[in-house]
């Protein structure tokens, strides 16, 4: 009898490897294995080493802690572009969500030709890679030579020191940024407007629902979780923007459009101290943990609901 049990125990458990192996999951788990573990290493080793190096002092031989994370809580500067971040990623992000969303309610009414046409052209700045992109723009807003100045000129106006003047960097560098970033959130609300379904419109029409309603009680609530998604992917990438401020204006006039990227940048490679640049760079990674938990959290709980 108890060899039978033996047998019948074996025999359940090899079944239930067998449906595991053969699971279209477990299939997926492997394929994707491989490249979990790059992308594993190419996360995890970075962070580990800034760690390790934040908590070095300037010469890199001795350890410190946090010393260098509380030096930064006393610089006046670090605050000023701690700020300057958050203003820039709040104005971005939501210029570019407005942007985006506007444009792909636009492209949604277009027939499927004219939609592969002007999405292959919109694309255009998010393919384009950030720095050459924003070289163009360089060119574009010199004050000297530049084609917007020279428009302003032509139609009877003052150059603008569009680099020169602290509201006008600022401004080019929302700008800039925008025009790189807006095509990546009007390609996914394209795709989220897609999976509206057709019938809950027209039974709000029907029902006297004008334009506006439908977008309000119908198509955002669809949209939400894409909509949330695409923010925080937007705002983590807007965050630790670098190449835009670093080819536009080099985090000046007088470091009031340094974002924490370019920032760290100036103190850890252009300054030489790589400990204290370290430090900067992993500033907000406890807050953007803390905030993308509460929307992915949020996604979740919806997706059950539903």
């Amino acid at each position: 009898m108890s060899a039978h049990f033996n047998t019948a125990q074996s025999s359940t458990f090899a079944d239930r490897l067998f449906q595991f192996a053969n699971s279209r999951s477990t299939l997926a788990f492997f394929l994707c294995l491989p490249l979990i573990i790059l992308l594993g290493g190419l996360v995890v080793y970075p962070l580990t080493s800034a760690i390790y190096l934040a908590m070095l002092n300037k010469a890199e031989t001795r350890f410190i802690g946090l010393d260098n994370f509380f030096y930064l809580a006393t610089r006046p500067t670090f605050w000023m572009v701690f700020g300057q971040t958050i203003g820039f990623a709040f104005f971005a992000v939501l210029f570019k969500a407005v942007i985006g969303f506007a444009g792909a309610q636009l492209l949604n009414g277009l027939p499927e030709r004219g939609q592969r046409l002007w999405r292959g052209m919109l694309l255009v700045p998010w393919v384009i890679p950030p720095a050459l992109g924003t070289l163009a723009w360089w060119w574009m807003f010199d004050s000297s030579n530049g084609a917007i100045n020279a428009v302003i000129v032509a139609l009877g106006g003052e150059k603008i020191g569009f680099l020169s003047d602290v509201f006008w960097a600022r401004v080019s560098v929302i700008a800039v940024d925008v025009w790189h970033g807006a095509p990546f959130f009007l390609i996914m609300f394209l795709a989220a407007l897609k999976s509206v379904p057709a019938e809950l419109h027209e039974a709000a029409k029907i029902d006297g629902a004008n334009a506006w309603q439908r977008l309000i009680y119908i198509t955002l609530p669809t949209m939400r979780n894409v909509i949330a998604i695409t923010m925080l992917f937007s705002t983590i990438v807007t965050i630790s923007q670098f190449d835009v401020v670093q080819v536009l204006t080099g985090g000046g006039p007088r470091n009031l459009t340094h974002l924490l990227g370019s920032y760290a940048f100036s103190v850890g490679i252009s300054g030489g101290d790589v400990p204290l640049g370290s430090a900067i760079s992993l500033f907000m990674v406890p807050l953007l943990a803390v905030f993308a938990f509460f929307i992915l959290r949020d996604v979740r709980n919806r997706s059950r609901s539903n």
